[in-house]
């Protein structure tokens, strides 16, 4: 079939919006004829490096940007490149609409940003049309911002003030109404989009690992080693929840044991001085941003990832861990919730952050105890990985819903 996607984040080697944007249409790619709709500004020169590397002939890329206005980060990441996104969705319409008079494509298919609250104007199209995965109606538990700064509580207002006025938008609500399915990361912002007046939406993570990458992960080494390391990998940002971490770990008081924070942000001297204040600095270390290669390494190192954080649509090192072979302790909230089950992990109930603390500690000390629940975690996290979170099956998947959509659509008109 030939299928016309929307990716204004794609780019090869990243992770997050860039990821998911080219590791998506490259295993689309493999079944069908893909035309992919990016911007020139961020990805251009490196997309075209790889395609002469590694050639995928059924993929095209059409390249555009607003005239006025070429570079996308010009006034910041946040409000400029979202201003940027929402008028280079409206530009897209057009292209489209010119590409699909010419191609007469089958399927059209938004799939960066993996934002809800956003309109896609391909959805305007006269042919089955997808959104998402799309995220971000999560939102951190009310309780659990007393733990916040002012600066970091203006934030998360801020936050929900810009999803708000983006469910206001006439044509978000017109992208929910003629989408033929809607995949939502988590049911949170799957209430949202149903409440926009989808009928059709559907839970599907955006996170994926190659089979490589699957295969290099489970050669790693069981989490048998002693000392028991747990280890947070993540921006030190105070939505992340790693002050939570730090409590439970505290409050555990596990003899012979380590917790291993690695990334930078904002947060790092706040988390510094918890750990001081709770007696535990002799035992955390902060490792800092490191190579993937050498974050490898610290995860072969450890024992089990604890990943407390309150919003994340996503949460790729959830997939990694499990992958190789690390049980995981998350929050019961956003996309960690729906990667980690009760067989590879385990997932705490968020109503205050003392039960949650609580909690967290309860079930390091569970598995500090008990090597055997960690392995046996941890080779039910690779099969889980292994079955439902390749890029490849999620590529195959998608081949499967666009047959099933032209079956059902099939007196669609391609003009």
């Amino acid at each position: 079939m030939k299928i016309l996607l929307s990716a204004y984040s794609c780019e090869p080697g990243q992770g997050s919006e860039p990821g998911v944007g080219w590791n998506l249409v490259r295993e689309i790619a493999k079944y069908h004829q893909v035309w992919v709709l990016t911007r020139p500004d961020e990805s251009k020169d490196i997309i075209e490096a790889e395609l002469a590397r590694n050639p995928v002939p059924n993929l095209h890329f059409v390249y555009f940007t607003l005239p006025f206005w070429y570079d996308s980060r010009r006034w910041g990441q946040a409000g400029g490149m979202q201003l940027h996104y929402y008028l280079w969705q409206i530009q897209a319409y057009f292209v489209a609409r010119k590409l699909h008079r010419k191609i007469e494509f089958d399927v059209a298919h938004h799939i960066t940003f993996v934002k809800y609250s956003t309109p896609s104007f391909l959805s305007l199209l006269p042919i089955p049309f997808i959104w998402g995965p799309v995220g971000g109606g999560e939102t951190a538990p009310a309780p659990f911002w007393r733990d916040f700064s002012w600066r970091n509580q203006i934030y998360e207002w801020l936050r929900m003030l810009a999803r708000e006025i983006g469910e206001l938008d006439p044509f978000t609500w017109l992208t929910a109404q003629r989408s033929a399915i809607v995949y939502a990361t988590t049911e949170d912002t799957a209430k949202r989009v149903r409440y926009l007046g989808s009928e059709n939406v559907k839970i599907m993570p955006e996170s994926g690992l190659f089979q490589h990458e699957i295969d290099r992960l489970a050669q790693l080494s069981p989490p048998t080693q002693s000392p028991v390391r747990f280890i947070s990998i993540a921006r030190l940002l105070h939505w992340k929840g790693l002050h939570l971490g730090l409590r439970a770990f505290a409050k555990a008081n596990l003899p012979d044991s380590e917790y291993w924070l690695l990334g930078k942000g904002p947060e790092l001297n706040h988390l510094q001085a918890l750990s001081l204040d709770l007696g535990i600095a002799h035992k955390v270390k902060f490792l800092g941003h490191l190579p993937r290669c050498k974050v490898l390494e610290k995860i072969e190192q450890s024992s089990v990832l604890i990943h407390p954080s309150l919003h994340d649509s996503g949460g790729w090192v959830c997939l990694e861990a499990m992958a190789a072979g690390r049980p995981v302790i998350c929050l019961d909230l956003g996309g960690p919730a729906e990667q980690v089950t009760s067989e590879t992990g385990f997932r705490i109930p968020a109503h205050t952050p003392e039960q949650s603390v609580s909690d967290l500690a309860k079930a390091m000390i569970q598995l500090a105890e008990n090597v055997n629940l960690r392995v046996e975690m941890g080779r039910r996290g690779q099969q889980r990985v292994q079955e439902l979170f390749s890029w490849d099956v999620k590529g195959k998947l998608f081949t499967q819903i666009y047959q099933d959509l032209v079956s059902f659509h099939p007196t669609v008109m391609k003009t």
